[in-house]
């Protein structure tokens, strides 16, 4: 790299948790980071669910690089063993990160495009020598642009959740529905909030980890004093097994194993019903208004009062349409990380260790950390977005040494979560083989034991096991 690119700094995007440890990270060995974020202050997207409790503890969600930042300034560590909320990240971790990089971090700047300077996509002419241009709206809409020597993009996929639609698509009708429809976990802990899903019916489409927290939320609301008649409707596009819900008790995160069961309490206790094997192909209102889910083989269920869409997240590439990257053509990932993180094969305990080198496309400086380099696998950890960067960051600054030195042990079975970068809230529903689906059917988990009903039971059709 020439010197004169080699001052400029490196632009981050995104001041969530993996953009702001590779921050930490940069500062480490000396390179200037400069991190744009949209928001208005440090993890913006965990705010929007801070009501969530992760089920990674205190120890598993914090980066070195960053505590080692915060340390003179009297930053005490949070008990290693406890489960803090998304609240709770963002007060006690976030922010003073964000703070101690100062001005480093600039908020409220929204990246609307990434190139190489002077060079379009097409152009091969010096390209590798030129440095990046990140272009960005600024208060009041005002354009600006800088610099860069690289770009790690650790915005996320918060903003671009996945739709009902079973073929990835919105499902008809979606859209002119959305005063009833939510792509969110809610916060039933606001009274506004609580009263539009107290005493109603809801569907809940999705089978991950969000799933389960929005099926527990009913089921205690169902419980309380001012939910009588909450009835939750559990949409699974495909069968329920055993491991429909996870490790349970033998999951070595166990609150994520503790979510599972829960959820598994709500159905087998009446607050939800489950149906399973249904793929959304519109949404529709009865006479009353409320809407009815109508399933591709024209299967129309009861109507209910609101639905819940919690089918995962995918990544954003607009910004990016100038830059030669490497993806894969399914998940929407790199293209050497992709077979290691592929849902179909792999839990997030099983995740092949990687950094800059999966990390790395045909545009040589540009990388996509954290839960957006998962393109719409499920499987990511926060633990895992933290090595990513140091090994990215290690790059960047020329050792190779350290950044090739890959190293993480992450907690086996379970569903897994945070499409996220955020334990707890967008494991993405990934249907598994495509081969087959069972039938659609209403499971009552709980009841009589009948043919086809139960969650010890596998769907039948041997590569149908989910």
């Amino acid at each position: 790299m020439n010197a004169p690119t080699s001052k400029l700094p490196v632009v981050v995007i995104g001041a969530g948790p993996i953009g702001l440890a590779a921050a930490a990270h940069l500062a480490e060995r000396g390179i200037a980071p400069l991190v744009l974020e949209a928001g208005a202050s440090a993890g913006a997207a965990v705010r929007e669910w801070s009501h969530v409790r992760l089920f990674s503890t205190w120890g598993e969600v914090t980066d070195p690089a960053a505590e080692k930042l915060l340390a003179p300034t009297g930053w005490a560590r949070p008990d290693a063993n406890a489960y803090p909320s998304g609240g709770d990240w963002v007060e006690q971790y976030l922010q003073p990160l964000a703070d101690v990089l100062g001005e480093r971090v600039r908020f409220g700047a929204t990246v609307t495009g990434v190139s190489r300077a002077g060079r379009d996509r097409v152009v091969d002419a010096d390209r590798q020598t030129q440095p990046f241009v990140v272009h960005f709206t600024a208060a009041g809409d005002r354009e600006e642009r800088v610099l860069a020597r690289a770009v790690i993009d650790a915005s996320g996929t918060w903003t671009t959740p996945s739709p009902a639609g079973g073929s990835g698509l919105p499902a008809l009708g979606e859209r002119a529905a959305s005063d009833r429809i939510t792509y969110r976990v809610p916060d039933l802990r606001d009274p506004a909030v609580r009263a539009r899903y107290a005493g109603r019916r809801t569907a809940v489409i999705g089978s991950g980890a969000s799933a389960f927290t929005a099926l527990a939320y009913l089921a205690d609301l169902a419980k309380s004093d001012d939910g009588a008649g909450t009835k939750g409707v559990w949409i699974v596009r495909r069968g329920i097994s055993g491991s429909t819900f996870g490790g349970g008790e033998a999951d070595q995160l166990p609150a994520r194993g503790a979510l599972g069961l829960a959820a598994k309490a709500a159905v087998e206790e009446g607050h939800a019903d489950a149906v399973t094997g249904f793929r959304t192909e519109a949404i529709e209102r009865d006479a009353e208004g409320r809407l009815v889910l109508v399933g591709e083989d024209g299967r129309h269920l009861d109507p209910v009062d609101e639905v819940i869409v919690l089918t995962g997240f995918r990544p954003d590439l607009s910004f990016l349409d100038e830059l030669r990257l490497g993806l894969d053509e399914r998940l929407q990932a790199p293209t050497e990380l992709a077979p290691l993180i592929d849902p179909n094969q792999h839990s997030c305990g099983t995740v092949y260790p990687h950094g800059h080198r999966e990390l790395s496309h045909p545009e040589q400086g540009v990388y996509l950390v954290g839960i957006k380099s998962y393109g719409r696998a499920p499987t990511f950890l926060a633990m895992t977005g933290y090595e990513q960067v140091r090994s990215v960051a290690a790059a960047i600054a020329g050792d190779l040494d350290s950044a090739d030195q890959v190293e993480l042990t992450l907690p086996e079975t379970g569903v897994c979560g945070g499409a996220g970068l955020f334990d707890a809230r967008d494991a993405a529903e990934v249907d598994g083989g495509g081969c087959c689906a069972p039938a659609p059917q209403l499971v009552q988990l709980g009841a009589p034991a009948t043919a086809g009903a139960g969650v010890d039971q596998a769907p039948a059709g041997g590569c149908c096991g989910s």
